[in-house]
């Protein structure tokens, strides 16, 4: 032992090579050769790796002269510090290590599986294959297993490759001259193609098949892809053609067509969940469900992306995968903000709902970023509403409860409303110049969300109450007066009655035509009549129980009463003629008062086209839908104020569309030319006497 350690140190500066540091040990003291076996027997019982020859004498190499004259045997060692000595092996990443060798171990693509190994056995295998679908769903992976499978000689009765079979070896070992793999990226050219079809006439020297896989095919250019054409409809019986890409719309049609086209599906996160969950007990990995649930919606259905990130975390976490170390790692907010924001915005807490926002952007977060996934948030909340949608809940069950939780105590209009607006905030955030302000005033707003639909609920049930007292008040005026109302019997007594009620209106109506002035005239008012019709006032259109309400209509219960208050025609008797020249004077008055109150589009109207006039008949001439509406909005204003202002209340105001006048517009030399000669004629013949020429 003590000469073992001696050489070790005198060889030290000499040997910096592994290898023959190795050998000269071996040389020097034969027990070197024993040794390993001896320790790792010791490193067992400790329950350690193994160590390999090399491995030891780099133990030494670490160790000083000092430390291993110390040491008396190999007995007393610490043997886990041998161990931490022990050189790292080369790392394998996991989407390689756990790369799936059967269409059994492949996650998620049960349908392609399935398909292929039913063609393997009912030996009905296409001559070309295309596999298409997103990155890291296992393209690539399935075409190499059923190229290992249908070489196979001795497959199982699940129509799996055995593993043991001299093609299964070679093909593991990667010395099989039945497969082969290009790389279309690097060899999209029409000489790469040539090549390839040269190899192809070539049969195979032990197997059934010669299987050609063609990676991120859509890469050849269209002159390769031609040359590719014949090749692949019609190749020899043993050659069998996989086709992979994640861009199916970039192949050309002619190449779709002559293959079985295999679409692959983004893997479900509960599948990622559940691999990477079966990966980590392999290797001895302490891991969180909720953080593996994370991983795999970070990886939006690719399961090498998945696999990258929990090799990623596993470093960072010291093989210790806990669901804060994932969100931190991966830069991903955390739920507990967004269950938090949720109660704040429930409970109108503008200000806590400011603060935390300020957290989260203090921590590093974008507000794209969180924007969106509060809109996530509330859409979660939505799914939670319906039993039947819960399954959409892509989430830990953990999760999955405090959403339900959350889901129950949010009302159905506050979390539309809310969604509506994180959406609205989206879209419009890259577009604003003060992005921040753009987040804070659609969390503003959905603060207030609660508040007005608290304000609807109250105006529709004392609109339902108004409802129902206008109704009950209604019938027994009519129940009254059908009572208290006398019987007449005798028809002359009607005649008579009405008779004496007839001149008494045509006295009353007489003053106003005899006595008026030249001024201007005063609007006739209008009496109400003596009995007035029962009138059930209307539930308003955009406020009910179940609606989402408008954050623009934050008064709107307060409004209810006004809905008929709006202009109402005056009524007259009065039938006064009047000239075309009296009518467009107070035609040119309004349109005046309209400009003054600056109601533009009623001014252009009234003033750009004059009114046609048929006696009491007005025909307003409008090029356009919009001039329409002003006028139909306007209508019961100018007929007020023409027939009060004209002492005629059967005129009537029609609107007719007409065709807008096109005006011939100058833009070339020669129209600018010909319009100055059609002023000036002395001007073509002072062209001529001159022999200009007109610009082009």
């Amino acid at each position: 032992m003590k000469i073992l350690f001696v050489s070790s140190v005198i060889l030290l500066p000499k040997f910096r090579d592994q290898d023959l540091f190795v050998s000269a040990l071996k040389e020097l003291d034969p027990s070197f050769l024993g040794m390993t076996d001896w320790l790792n027997k010791k490193i067992a019982t400790k329950g350690g790796a193994k160590i390999a020859d090399s491995q030891l004498a780099y133990i030494f190499k670490k160790q000083t002269a000092r430390q291993l004259f110390n040491i008396p045997t190999f007995e007393l060692c610490n043997f886990q510090n041998f161990v931490n000595f022990v050189p790292m092996e080369n790392f394998i990443v996991s989407a390689r290590k756990y790369r799936p060798a059967t269409f059994e171990t492949v996650v998620g693509q049960q349908h392609i599986t399935g398909t292929l190994k039913n063609a393997i056995k009912n030996n009905q295998l296409a001559q070309a294959f295309l596999f298409c679908g997103p990155r890291g769903v296992g393209k690539t992976t399935c075409a190499r297993i059923l190229a290992k499978t249908i070489n196979c000689t001795n497959l199982t009765p699940e129509q799996e490759a055995c593993g043991t079979c001299e093609s299964c070896q070679s093909f593991q070992s990667g010395h099989s001259f039945n497969f082969h793999e290009l790389d279309a990226a690097s060899n999209n050219s029409v000489d790469d193609i040539r090549s390839l079809i040269e190899q192809v006439r070539i049969p195979p020297q032990a197997g059934k098949y010669k299987i050609y896989i063609i990676d991120e095919v859509h890469m050849l250019s269209t002159s390769a892809f031609n040359a590719f054409l014949k090749t692949l409809e019609e190749p020899p019986p043993y050659a069998i053609f996989i086709l992979a890409t994640t861009e199916k719309h970039k192949i050309l049609p002619t190449i779709l067509s002559r293959c079985q086209i295999f679409d692959f599906n983004r893997i479900q996160v509960e599948d990622i969940a559940n691999h990477l969950a079966k990966i980590a007990e392999r290797e001895s990995i302490a891991t969180d469900n909720d953080g593996l649930h994370i991983i795999a919606q970070k990886a939006d259905g690719g399961l090498r992306d998945a696999l990258s990130m929990f090799d990623q975390i596993v470093s960072y976490t010291n093989r210790n995968v806990t669901y804060k170390a994932v969100i931190a790692n991966l830069n991903i907010l955390d739920y507990d903000y967004y269950f938090k924001l949720t109660d704040f915005l429930t409970s109108g807490d503008v200000s806590n709902t400011l603060l935390l926002f300020n957290d989260i952007l203090n921590n590093g977060f974008d507000g794209n970023n969180f924007i969106n996934g509060l809109a996530g948030h509330f859409r979660n909340l939505l799914v939670g509403k319906d039993n039947q949608t819960i399954k959409l809940l892509e989430v830990s069950e953990n999760i999955k409860q405090k959403y339900l939780a959350q889901s129950n105590g949010a009302n159905l209009g506050f979390i539309l409303t809310a969604l509506n607006l994180a959406n609205q905030c989206d879209l419009n955030y890259k577009n604003s110049k003060n992005q921040r302000l753009q987040v804070e005033l659609a969390l503003i707003k959905m603060c207030h969300i609660p508040s007005v639909i608290q304000l609807a609920n109250t105006a529709t049930d004392q609109d339902q109450d108004k409802k129902k007292t206008l109704v009950s008040s209604g019938q027994a005026e009519v129940l009254n007066t059908k009572d208290q109302r006398p019987e007449v019997k005798d028809q002359s007594l009607n005649t008579k009655v009405a008779n004496e009620a007839k001149p008494i209106t045509q006295t009353a109506a007489a003053p106003s035509v005899a006595n008026q002035e030249p001024q201007k005239p005063e609007a006739p008012k209008v009496s109400a009549p003596p009995t007035s019709p029962i009138k059930i006032q209307p539930l308003p259109k955009n406020i009910g129980g179940s609606l989402i309400p408008s954050l623009t209509d934050l008064n709107a219960g307060n409004n209810l009463d006004d809905e008929d208050k709006g202009p109402q025609y005056v009524r007259g008797n009065e039938k006064q003629a009047f000239t075309k020249e009296q009518f467009i004077a107070c035609w040119q008055q309004y349109a005046e008062k309209a400009r003054t109150a600056d109601k533009i589009h009623l001014y252009t109207l009234l003033s750009s086209n004059e009114p046609i006039v048929d006696g009491v008949h007005i025909t307003v001439l409008v090029e356009n839908i919009a001039l329409e509406a002003t006028l139909q909005d306007e209508k019961i204003d100018l007929l007020n104020y023409l027939r009060g202002n004209l002492s005629n209340f059967d005129i009537q105001v029609f609107a007719k569309r007409v065709e807008p006048k096109q005006s011939d517009r100058i833009y070339t030399n020669k129209d600018k030319y010909a319009y100055l000669v059609e002023k000036n004629p002395q001007l073509e013949e002072f062209r001529k006497r001159f022999n200009l020429d007109l610009l082009p």
